[in-house]
């Protein structure tokens, strides 16, 4: 197949070439209706918003255009399958878990997941067994669970339905993901993936090989994150002989609109073709540009930086509060991905960077700021996974929290108690706090510190949280 193709794209744009006259759906009628203000903007991307037209095909039920590009994108990334979703990683993530496991079905997963792993287990009603990452000094974070942690899990658990694996992580780091996926399909149990960051794995090296090509069954990736897809584009890949197709095709459907994006769509289509186009040239010129980048960070002395595996992703190591280095960057118009209390991530993009003097004269500005100021206030923040043992479960299942009482305590009558809500920074969206799991002392000495140091939350009340009443609590 030629990789050099976009047919779903080429497709919408002969369509709109035609000068097409509307008496469909979407309400804009191809960008006639719409304010003069913000026409100019949206004009050529408004072209393109399709509907369900002949000849434009259903991503529900594929036979043209976007049959033909999710092949293409199978192809490429190595898959039996590729679902376009419009729904960003969230939609992938929901229809996989779905698509393994049934209600009450035991499923082990690593326990610094992204929330939408942990939306998908409470709307599937899973029974989820916790595999806790390892800390790994050279980086001075948590990252990914360990074999030995797997091995325990599979030996106590060998009836799961599934292993949920996040690969890689936020900042770039990887770890022996095919040791870990051999291990699960020795006992025949489906590993699922959330690939979010690694669409670009797809590459080959320098980059990290895929999780699709060490083996997983079911693999979900944000295009949008590493690619020039659209926010929300991804791919879903499936290759499996355990993970029903007919399953996630169905799950697919009731999950995601009924009325997909277009313009998401031929951006998807637009990013496979990019990626399987890159030349070699392409490849050593970027990688130059992210050493350039990387040795301009590097002149500094206010950071250093942390190792990955992943070479697009920069995170600097700080010796002064994340946040207050941040708001420095964003004075000078530079604007990191995101901070925690100690580290800035920086995202290199799949090309190289053109505004080398901008960044330099930044960093350096940055760099004079922080020896001039008072800033050296090292943050000593207890990790919220410090002391977790290395298997849990929640405290209460998901098919009975529903049904409980619940109430608002404040953060310091919350130790002891089970969540009957998450506590989630955002970004990057891994809970600090699960719902249903009992809350400890550290847990919450962590966000306090977070909060302290301008980390948003995704919680409804930021001074107390929500808790099972201690009634429901005797009920479980």
């Amino acid at each position: 197949m030629n990789q050099r193709l976009t047919p779903l794209y080429q497709t919408l744009q002969q369509f709109s070439q035609h000068d097409p006259i509307s008496f469909h759906v979407p309400g804009h009628k191809n960008g006639v209706v719409f304010p003069e203000t913000a026409r100019s903007f949206y004009n050529a991307i408004l072209k393109l918003d399709m509907t369900e037209l002949p000849g434009l095909d259903d991503l529900h039920a594929p036979e043209g255009p976007i049959a033909e590009a999710q092949n293409l994108a199978a192809e490429y990334f190595q898959a039996d399958h590729t679902y376009f979703l419009v729904g960003g990683s969230t939609a992938g993530n929901l229809a996989m878990i779905m698509a393994a496991c049934s209600t009450g079905d035991k499923v082990i997963v690593q326990r610094n997941s992204h929330k939408s792993i942990m939306n998908a287990l409470e709307l599937r009603g899973a029974d989820p067994v916790f595999i806790s990452p390892q800390y790994e000094k050279e980086v001075d974070r948590f990252t990914n669970p360990n074999e030995t942690t797997l091995v325990a899990a599979l030996q106590k658990h060998p009836d799961a339905k599934a292993l949920i694996l996040t690969y890689p992580d936020y900042f770039g780091r990887t770890y022996p993901l095919k040791e870990m996926i051999e291990l699960a399909h020795d006992y025949h149990i489906p590993v699922l993936v959330d690939e979010a960051h690694g669409v670009h794995f797809s590459l080959g090296e320098p980059f990290p090989a895929s999780a699709l090509t060490l083996g997983a069954d079911v693999v979900v990736q944000s295009a949008h994150k590493m690619a020039p897809a659209m926010t929300m584009a991804s791919f879903l890949h499936h290759k499996s002989s355990i993970v029903s197709k007919e399953r996630l095709s169905h799950y697919l459907q009731l999950l995601q609109s009924s009325s997909p994006s277009y313009p998401l769509m031929a951006s998807l289509d637009i990013a496979r073709s990019f990626l399987a186009t890159i030349s070699s040239e392409n490849r050593v010129a970027i990688m130059r540009s992210v050493e350039k980048v990387k040795a301009l960070f590097q002149e500094a002395g206010s950071w250093t930086i942390v190792p990955a595996e992943d070479p697009l992703k920069m995170t600097l190591h700080v010796k002064h509060s994340a946040r207050k280095v941040a708001k420095l960057f964003e004075q000078q118009n530079i604007y990191p991905e995101f901070h925690t209390d100690n580290q800035l991530l920086f995202i290199h993009g799949l090309a190289p960077f053109q505004q080398i003097e901008t960044l330099k004269k930044a960093i350096k500005t940055v760099d004079e700021q922080l020896k001039k100021s008072r800033m050296h206030d090292t943050i000593d923040i207890v990790p919220f996974l410090a002391g977790l043992e290395s298997i849990t479960e929640l405290a209460i299942p998901y098919t009975k929290m529903e049904r409980l009482e619940t109430r608002h305590v404040s953060f310091q009558e919350a130790p002891g108690h089970i969540a009957a809500e998450a506590v989630i920074p955002y970004p990057p969206g891994i809970p600090l706090i699960l719902k249903g799991e009992r809350i400890t002392k550290k847990q919450l000495e962590h966000i306090t510190e977070l909060q302290k140091n301008g980390v948003r939350l995704q919680q409804r009340d930021a001074e107390r949280i929500v808790i099972f009443s201690a009634s429901a609590e005797g009920e479980v």
